[in-house]
């Protein structure tokens, strides 16, 4: 899944390469991509391409007043073409949700793989009528979040396991289940530690790690092509999808919890003071 270093690379590169363009045609590939209809993607053609930002794991590109807000869920992504084809895309069972040309026959598409549709596109004329914008929380790089306001945010998730707060939108805004792993492998915190658990020196550790992990990743993202993105994000990770390799720091087995649809990895010796986690209907430490 895309999470906040990618999105930010996305948003940049657009940034660079679309804004001051206008768009020609928009083609709708797989109606279920769309999420709104009025105003309809139509509406988007022959305006010009005036900003690009970020929104937690969502982009908005400006366009001229209207706005184009592209959430890529799990399995979606956005490549970037110098030259679009010339031919009209026809919906299918491949890949292709939605084409961008621009006046200069440059453009992006909005891909999915998988079975799984939850790539979202939205017209808008507020970024803020998304339902997943308008509930997000602070931004983990916003420098108003600041180890107190952490801590803060912490306390009050109760006794929510500090993973699940970290990838909670309405509390962190861009992180996924990648980057927490990586953060509390930084941070030597056990995912199921609850929030309210959390001490003082623990909760400041953690933000250093929230905010040096991303701040990282972002920055070996920058400038890198969309075909790069995926390869760098794996390729800077130590801990997540790393199951069975040993520990970067510590040599020790790297470990995982399955739940239905993902999981997690972590390092017993780094981590969880050398026990395995319990399975992944448990939140406790074997014993």
């Amino acid at each position: 899944m895309p999470e906040l270093p990618e999105v930010a690379a996305l948003a940049a590169l657009l940034e660079t390469r679309a804004v001051g363009r206008y768009i020609a045609r928009v083609h709708p590939v797989a109606v279920s991509v769309l999420k709104t209809y009025d105003p309809p993607p139509l509406a988007l053609q022959g305006q010009e391409i005036i900003g690009v930002c970020r929104y937690g794991k969502f982009l908005d590109l400006d366009v001229s007043g209207l706005h184009l807000v592209i959430h890529l869920a799990r399995a979606g992504w956005l490549a970037w073409k110098a030259k679009q084809p010339a031919a009209l895309p026809r919906p299918g069972r491949g890949p292709l949700a939605l084409r961008v040309v621009l006046d200069d026959d440059s453009g992006f598409d909005l891909t999915e793989a998988g079975t799984q549709k939850r790539l979202a596109v939205y017209v808008v004329r507020d970024p803020a009528e998304v339902p997943g914008v308008a509930r997000l929380g602070i931004d983990p790089l916003d420098p108003s979040l600041t180890a107190d306001r952490f801590a803060e945010l912490l306390a009050s998730a109760g006794r929510a396991q500090v993973k699940g707060v970290l990838t909670d939108q309405t509390v962190l805004a861009g992180v996924g289940n990648a980057y927490s792993d990586e953060v509390l492998w930084v941070a030597r915190l056990s995912p199921f530690k609850p929030a309210a658990n959390v001490t003082a020196e623990e909760a400041g550790r953690l933000h250093e790690a929230l905010v040096t992990t991303l701040t990282d990743a972002v920055s070996r993202s920058s400038g890198l092509a969309t075909g790069d993105l995926k390869a760098e994000k794996k390729e800077g990770l130590s801990v997540h999808a790393r199951t069975g390799l040993p520990c970067p720091r510590c040599g020790d087995t790297i470990r995982e919890v399955s739940f239905a649809d993902k999981s997690l990895q972590y390092c017993p010796t780094c981590q969880t003071g050398g026990k395995p986690l319990a399975d992944r209907r448990l939140s406790k430490l074997l014993k």
